[in-house]
């Protein structure tokens, strides 16, 4: 028999997950507990090299559930994961342009200029990623590339790291750079003519500065044009912890799924949480991933979101954001959803 894990390290993003509900509600402390495990937040941790983790999924003995841009990163890098979980969870993904430019359509997008994050200290800039794909698969349907567009860059010093993300009456916030937008200041300020931003903050925003939407690829028919960074997000946990401690990578999943079931069943509070990990109000989560939120969350191991991810893969390696692709179902590891399904059964 295998010594007790005595701490599981934890990550999310500041994004709708069933990880960041059970952890809310202290379903995920309180599963572990009885297994000997404490468990430790990644993103609130002083040592800078533990916070990194949450990009490069570094530390052993860890799960992830966030976007998917980093933990693909890590994967293609050759860290050795595993993909346990995927959930999908369709959110405001918004083309803008300022109200006074005259641009009314993605067409009129050609020839103009289009504001790009550039974080040159990370890792991995899954910010420029998710942007340059929203602004590629918006063009793709009016027949355009991004070539057919001039992208302006906007040089971040900071690193995604640099300061400990701290709770502050339940909502995460961080005081480093990265907090600010400076493509939409280059927007507002008139230096460029268009921009990608997602999620509440970008409906918020939107709504703010009076700015207009060219398009939100979030909420397109097709799940292609709709794949990226949180589209699907990832589950994923190291080897070591699948190897070694099974039955907490089990209760994991398990402490997830029960989050997004009890979430379908209290659509008011799920939100209040959802606000809580968005650092924004209900009124702009409802906006942003629909007054159905609560029902949008699920993990599983579906083909839909497969392909998706796999379709994903091959855009960040065109793009040079990762350098060799791989096979999705290969970074799939169905041990602990397989032991979740065979204890419903019995």
């Amino acid at each position: 028999m295998s010594t007790p894990l005595d701490t599981l390290w934890y990550t999310r993003c500041p994004v709708p997950t069933g990880l960041g509900i059970a952890v809310q509600q202290g379903w995920l402390q309180d599963s572990l507990r009885s297994l000997g495990t404490q468990v430790q937040s990644i993103r609130e941790a002083d040592d800078a090299t533990v916070r990194e983790s949450h990009f490069d999924h570094s530390l052993r003995h860890s799960v992830r559930h966030g976007g998917s841009i980093p933990a693909i990163w890590a994967r293609a890098q050759g860290r050795a994961t595993r993909l346990i979980g995927l959930s999908w969870a369709d959110e405001a993904q918004l083309i803008l342009t300022r109200a006074d430019s005259g641009i009314h359509s993605i067409q009129q997008l050609a020839g103009k200029r289009f504001g790009l994050p550039d974080r040159a200290r990370a890792q991995i800039d899954f910010t420029r990623a998710q942007a340059l794909r929203g602004l590629e698969n918006a063009l793709k349907l009016d027949g355009l590339q991004v070539g057919d567009l001039q992208l302006v860059n906007y040089r971040y010093d900071s690193g995604f790291s640099d300061s400990p993300v701290r709770v502050v009456a339940g909502s995460s916030v961080t005081s480093s750079e990265e907090a600010r937008n400076l493509e939409l200041i280059g927007l507002l300020r008139g230096e460029v003519d268009a921009i990608f931003l997602k999620g509440a903050s970008a409906v918020q925003q939107a709504h703010d500065f009076g700015l207009r939407t060219l398009l939100d690829i979030g909420a397109h028919p097709d799940p292609l044009i709709r794949s990226n960074n949180g589209t699907p997000r990832t589950l994923s946990v190291d080897q070591d912890l699948l190897d070694q401690h099974l039955p907490v990578a089990t209760r994991v999943l398990d402490s997830v799924r029960r989050a997004e079931a009890w979430a379908h069943q209290h659509p008011e509070q799920t939100r209040r949480y959802l606000a809580l990990e968005t650092n924004s109000s209900e009124y702009w989560v409802s906006r942003a991933y629909g007054e159905d939120a609560h029902k949008r969350l699920h993990t599983a191991l579906d083909e839909q979101a497969i392909a998706a991810l796999q379709d994903f893969i091959a855009f960040l390696q065109r793009w040079r954001f990762i350098r060799t692709a791989f096979d999705v179902r290969q970074w799939i590891d169905r041990r602990p959803m397989d032991g979740l399904h065979t204890a419903l059964a019995g």
